[in-house]
């Protein structure tokens, strides 16, 4: 899957509002440009990439229902 067919994916279930489907659309975007930047670009948008998941920690905490159901 591409990040073309998996934004429409993330379009079509309405995921706009599960970060975490957000982010795997920007990791796949990331992948889909490696051979185009250098490798220490690639390992810094990484970097930011995972902070940026780990500050997501626990925010669904008290809405499991509503946000996995």
């Amino acid at each position: 899957m591409n990040s073309q067919e998996l934004a429409r994916y993330i379009e079509s279930t309405n995921g706009i509002s599960k970060p975490w489907l957000l982010m795997q659309l920007r990791l796949k975007k990331l992948q889909e440009r490696r051979a185009e930047i250098s490798q220490e670009e690639y390992i810094q948008e990484l970097a930011e990439l995972h902070q940026e998941l780990i500050n997501l920690g626990e925010w669904w905490l008290g809405i499991e229902d509503e946000v996995f159901g």
